[in-house]
């Protein structure tokens, strides 16, 4: 949530969203993240897709190998 709040996610609430959903569903993603709200449950998952690295797409387009010059540290 500090990524999506220093990225300007969070600056503004003029969004509005619902949906019907499992109520199963939502308790168990609430006991998981330790989140007490619906609105904070929501706003953690959509951040969370929001600012997901991509990395195995990106590893994926280069043919899942490394530059063998690419140095890594070991």
């Amino acid at each position: 949530m500090n990524s999506a709040q220093r990225s300007g996610l969070l600056a503004d609430k003029d969004g509005r969203i619902g949906g019907r959903l499992s109520a199963a569903l939502i308790e168990q993603a609430k006991a998981n993240t330790g989140i007490a709200t619906d609105t904070e449950l929501l706003e953690f998952a959509l951040a969370s897709l929001a600012l997901e690295d991509r990395f195995a797409e990106a590893f994926e387009a280069v043919g899942g190998t490394v530059d063998p010059d690419l140095k890594l540290g070991f």
